[in-house]
């Protein structure tokens, strides 16, 4: 469920067929007239048997999704399948509003080749479903359930012969409910913005470090992995070029762009590298060495302080004042902005990004092979630095809240705090009050993300990351306030151009939706 209550996945019944070796006399009559009645394929039957056998006197699964006009034609010849039965089970449905497919995740069939690999490998057998990705694998023992056990003896031929003393029957046991902190509107909003695009995009609430919306494009049909995928079907996902099941949010890493000038400003006014009033000339470009380092803005933007260098983004003063900076000293203040770390978000598999220092350095290009040019382009959240759409989330609830916020999370929370960075509360104040001049100045990169909401302040900051393979990946984070509520916003677009004119309006619309939606609803109509 949602967090206001709506089922996201529910289950409903479905049929299995099973045939029990012991009772079948002939078991290729069985499958042909199976075959004849409900239009699986012979091959397919024979197939499932082999795979799921484990003695003559266990059922065996022959085919699942059965329909009821098939159940019905089966029971017609009911009398030619000696030792074939069926069963109820439930399977997954889903909610059609919403796909929500690497947060859901999807349960796979165990087969001999998977059970040896399961720690609690006897509450499991060939042919159960398994959480394999997501929320699915992640609370895998809560969503189960237990099953039931009937004790009986057989004789000789397989024929119940009487209950087994010392063993009690037990009924099975459905599984918990498990309540994310999902906002269905959201989700449903922004999968329908990233529709026909690659990226990620997550909402959050950064008082608490519930995720509102969780978005990685392009997505799959969940429901595709109910029952037997076919070959085709699996072949199709696993060679498309978009790559749909890798995560991006999570295990996507990319250049961060403008959006890591935060740290750098951090670093430089907590080390006192650079004061408020201090200035440099921006006139498009900065010639370092033998090397030119140019500007976004290639007309330049004149003189340039700390704060109109977050305002508008300005990468020469970045340049400049970033000399002063140690790289060894720079990762360590990353790091206390959560890059390079893991959120230890509550799904199975997340990846850590890269913050270099010189040892990274040195390893990659040898001690000689690379020179202070590096840290100039790191100073603007490019080279070799790394970060995930989900790092960034954590990273802009810091921001938010000035450093007390909670892990990001979709069910249980942790009541931890995380680890505050340790910089003054000037700096803390400054660098808020340049992210929310970045949207409200009328020159600011990230002012295309303000809806104009009365009582509303939004505050963030755009990136534009280089993309050596095709266009530059389009950033955006930033946080929402009004009469207390709060939400934080990132979106990252692959190939998607300047952060402020793609990625910035569509997070105009997820804080619209959010703190008016009756707004929303006029426009959209």
């Amino acid at each position: 469920r949602d967090r206001n209550g709506e089922i996201i996945v529910d289950n409903y019944p479905t049929y299995v067929l099973f045939g029990i070796g012991a009772e079948i006399v002939d078991i290729n009559k069985n499958f042909s007239v199976i075959s004849h009645t409900t239009g699986i394929d012979t091959s397919i039957l024979s197939n499932n048997y082999k795979t799921y056998y484990r003695n003559r006197f266990l059922p065996t699964r022959l085919a699942k999704d059965l329909t009821i006009s098939q159940l019905s034609r089966l029971e017609e010849s009911k009398n030619e399948l000696t030792g074939i039965i069926y069963k109820q089970y439930p399977e997954r449905i889903f909610n059609p509003r919403i796909r929500a497919s690497h947060v859901l995740g999807y349960l796979k069939e165990i087969n001999q080749d998977m059970i040896s690999t399961i720690s609690s490998k006897n509450d499991y057998q060939f042919g159960d479903l398994i959480g394999w990705s997501g929320l699915e694998r992640q609370y895998e023992s809560l969503l189960r359930g237990k099953k039931g056990v009937s004790y009986f003896q057989v004789d000789a031929f397989g024929r119940e012969a009487g209950n087994v003393e010392g063993h009690d029957n037990s009924l099975p046991q459905p599984g918990q409910d498990i309540y994310t902190t999902l906002d269905i509107n959201l989700q449903e909003l922004l999968e329908s913005e990233f529709r026909g695009k690659k990226g990620a995009g997550i909402v959050s609430n950064p008082k608490t470090g519930g995720i509102l919306s969780y978005v990685s494009s392009p997505d799959y049909a969940p429901d595709l992995f109910t029952g037997l995928i076919s070959r085709n079907d699996w072949k199709s996902i696993i060679t498309d070029p978009d790559k749909p099941l890798l995560n991006r949010v999570s295990n996507g890493t990319y250049p961060p762009g403008s959006i890591y000038k935060m740290v750098v400003a951090f670093e430089l006014l907590e080390k006192n590298f650079v004061s408020t009033d201090w200035e440099i000339l921006c006139t498009g470009s900065y010639e370092f060495y033998d090397r030119t380092f140019r500007c976004w803005n290639q007309f330049g933007h004149g003189k340039v302080n700390i704060e109109k260098a977050i305002i508008q983004s300005c990468d020469v003063f970045f340049y400049q004042a970033i000399q002063n900076v140690n790289l060894d000293e720079l990762k360590i203040r990353s790091k206390q902005f959560l890059h390079g770390i893991r959120t230890n978000i509550d799904l199975p598999t997340e990846m850590k990004g890269r913050v270099p220092d010189r040892q990274f350095m040195n390893n990659l290009y040898g001690r000689w092979g690379w020179s202070k040019g590096a840290l100039l382009n790191i100073s603007i959240g490019q080279g070799e630095l790394l970060v995930t759409p989900l790092q960034m989330a954590a990273y802009i609830n810091l921001l938010a809240t000035q450093g007390s916020t909670f892990p990001l999370h979709l069910v249980q929370q942790n009541k931890e705090l995380i680890e505050a960075p340790m910089v003054s509360k000037r700096s803390w104040r400054l660098i808020g009050e340049y992210m929310e001049k970045s949207i409200s100045n009328t020159k600011g990169t990230g002012r295309q993300s303000d809806p104009i909401i009365r009582g509303l302040t939004i505050a963030g900051k755009t990136g534009t990351a280089e993309n050596p393979h095709g266009e530059p990946h389009a950033w955006f984070l930033g946080f929402g306030e009004k009469n207390g509520e709060m939400i934080s916003v990132v979106i990252m677009i692959e190939n998607g151009g300047g952060g402020g004119s793609v990625a910035a309006p569509l997070a105009k619309k997820v804080f619209k939706q959010y703190f008016d939606p009756n707004l929303t609803n006029l426009v959209s109509q």
